[in-house]
């Protein structure tokens, strides 16, 4: 098999659409993950996180892509409307803590934590892509701990909207504006 036979091969599997396993009304796996802000490292935990309103749960491919990098951006901008609608943003990939000291401050622009992951909070959301990295997926968790929104895709373009969106649509539904 030719190298250049294995790169279109993987190009196209990557383009298929994908669905996120973990649907809407499953319950999230509870996790805590080595996590930076800023560069500075802190334990993150999901069942505290939802006690303070619904969390934006995001799964990345790896650390300073083209994708990733943009995606980070795009979130990064966000933050302030997620945060005014009382949701909690958080990325997750396979990187080291070390890369993710520095992705948090360069491309999540210190404005959200992003989280270390030696693969089991991927495969407990399962949101694993090819070779084990996390698969481009974003997930909505509502405080009691319900998936409330799901959505995989390798474009990094409608993460952002489409969570945003879902955090409003829930708010709405609970009463809040």
């Amino acid at each position: 098999m030719s190298r250049k036979w294995l790169y279109a091969l993987i190009s196209g599997l990557l383009a298929l659409p994908a669905q996120a396993a973990l649907k809407n009304g499953a319950s999230a796996p509870m996790f805590t993950t080595q996590a930076s802000l800023g560069g500075k490292e802190f334990t993150f935990s999901l069942a505290d996180a939802l006690k303070s309103g619904p969390v934006v749960l995001y799964f990345y491919p790896k650390a300073f892509t083209s994708g990733c990098t943009i995606e980070a951006h795009m979130f990064a901008e966000a933050t302030d409307e997620f945060k005014a609608l009382g949701a909690t943003v958080i990325g997750i990939s396979k990187d080291k803590i070390e890369t993710l000291n520095k992705f948090s401050v360069s491309e999540c622009q210190s404005k959200f934590p992003v989280g270390a992951d030696d693969g089991k909070i991927i495969k407990s959301y399962d949101a694993t892509l090819l070779f084990s990295y996390a698969n481009r997926t974003s997930f909505v968790i509502a405080p009691d701990g319900t998936v409330i929104y799901s959505y995989t895709a390798m474009d990094p373009d409608q993460h952002v909207t489409n969570t945003l969106n879902a955090v409003k649509t829930w708010r709405t539904s609970q009463g809040k504006s």
